[in-house]
């Protein structure tokens, strides 16, 4: 029969020294297991090491490309920003412009409508030259009769549209001039006159022409369908 051989345990020694002569050396026994258990161990510890570093750095370099990307969005914004700032300061500068502009013309449609509006008040005098004066009535109505100089123009007293050219019994022809505003001017004189019904006219208009044979001139006015002494008119234009 074979005999058993036993298995050798081997063990391992581990010795400790040092340089200095003083110092005397140490042995340490340690069993295989052991040994390959703290190989191990530190085999472990060193690959967690190294995975942790290589882990942080892939987190760092991450983190590093996404600050950029946000610097990177940044600049841009910022980029646009200046350029929405220079569009909105070209825009309020248009929008002044646009401002002024319609500032002005308000101003200026103002400005037009108070002189149209004083064009159209019969306030101007209806001749061009000097002439006497008299304050009449005509049956129950005002009228102011002058007495006029060779040469001298009848001129309508405000702008409006001719509503009638008659026949007058005692002048000879009548002129009615409607202002618009309520106004209503009659000019009546024995000369003729170019002037027909539907004629728009402006303050100074030329309706007769004064002559040796049409001296007199009769002036009226009314105001919303009632006659009016012409004077308080012609006393407002001073």
């Amino acid at each position: 029969m074979r005999r058993k051989r036993h298995k050798r345990k081997l063990n391992h020694i581990v010795i400790v020294t040092s340089n200095s002569t003083d110092v005397g050396m140490r042995q340490f026994l340690l069993k295989p297991g052991l040994l390959w258990t703290v190989i191990l161990t530190l085999c472990i510890i060193i690959g967690v090491l190294i995975g942790y570093f290589l882990y942080e750095a892939k987190i760092w370099q991450t983190v590093s490309a996404r600050n950029d990307e946000q610097l990177r969005q940044i600049a841009e914004l910022d980029e646009q920003k200046r350029a929405l700032e220079t569009e909105v300061e070209t825009l309020q500068q248009h929008v002044q412009i646009l401002s002024d502009t319609v500032n002005e013309k308000v101003q200026s449609e103002a400005e037009l409508t108070a002189q149209i509006e004083n064009q159209s008040m019969p306030t101007e005098f209806p001749l061009t030259g000097s002439a006497s004066m008299e304050e009449s009535l005509d049956g129950e109505n005002p009228i102011c009769i002058f007495q006029a100089s060779e040469g001298t123009t009848v001129i309508a007293a405000a702008s409006g549209v001719v509503t009638a050219v008659n026949d007058d019994e005692e002048y000879g022809h009548s002129v009615v001039i409607d202002h618009g505003n309520g106004y209503v001017t009659i000019y009546r004189n024995q000369g003729e006159t170019n002037i027909k019904t539907g004629d728009s006219v402006v303050q100074g208009t030329t309706l007769y022409i004064i002559t040796n044979d049409n001296v007199k001139f009769g002036y009226q006015m009314m105001l919303d369908g009632e006659y009016i002494n012409p004077v308080d008119m012609l006393a407002i234009n001073g």
